[in-house]
């Protein structure tokens, strides 16, 4: 699904609104993303009539597009500027991937499932998101020197602990946004203050929940 009918719209523009009115969000950046992005093209057809509820919803594989506010709150966190290099761990439905492309991120984006990276990839070519999208484990992140460090990454998905492969692929003044937890996370916001790895920042915003984030795959890339 490409089409973006003026119902949908409408629903998004309520959607925005809610989001600044109620959930406190203020970034225009954010805002402005989250207003353009067709929120329905990324939801099975069942689950369409949903698409701008605040509530997540099943893509498969056991996994859920988180609801707007939660995609909203990490997106504030991060404090992105455009231009700004991005790492994202879990691409789901491509969602957020979108959200962040829409902020003038440059994005890279990594999910585990086969299924929903074929899916997600196609969805954010035919709606002309440049994302690089990849396959493999996500606390590896992307162990490329051509392409890390990162000005950002972000994780939709809970983390045991602070993946320090990930910290290490974040660059001296970035921040990371990530659910850390097992049956209930709390949302960090982690800034890498210097070049060391355990030089960090770690502000705390709140309790969630996220589907676990998942190791033990084979990292390889598919362009």
């Amino acid at each position: 699904m490409t089409e973006d009918p003026y119902k949908q719209q409408g629903l998004r523009r309520a959607m925005c609104r809610e989001l600044q009115l109620k959930k406190n969000i203020s970034d225009p950046l954010v805002l402005e993303a989250m207003g353009s992005v067709p929120r329905h093209c990324f939801v099975d057809t069942a689950f369409v009539a949903f698409a701008y509820e605040d509530r997540p919803l099943p893509i498969g594989c056991e996994q859920t597009i988180s609801q707007p506010s939660t995609v909203a709150n990490q997106s504030q966190l991060l404090s992105l500027q455009s231009g700004m290099k991005v790492l994202e761990i879990g691409t789901g439905s491509g969602y957020q991937t979108a959200v962040l492309c829409a902020m003038g991120a440059q994005v890279y984006t990594i999910e585990r499932q086969m299924r929903l990276y074929e899916k997600a990839k196609k969805q954010l070519t035919d709606l002309h998101y440049r994302a690089n999208c990849y396959i493999g484990d996500g606390y590896k992140g992307i162990p490329y020197k051509q392409i890390a460090p990162f000005d950002r990454i972000i994780i939709t998905c809970g983390a045991p602990y602070l993946p320090q492969e990930l910290i290490a692929q974040l660059c001296p003044g970035g921040i990371m946004v990530v659910p850390v937890g097992n049956q209930e996370q709390e949302m960090l916001r982690v800034t890498k203050r210097s070049e060391k790895n355990d030089d960090l920042l770690v502000e705390r915003f709140g309790h969630c929940s996220f589907v676990p984030m998942l190791s033990e795959v084979n990292y390889h890339t598919i362009r």
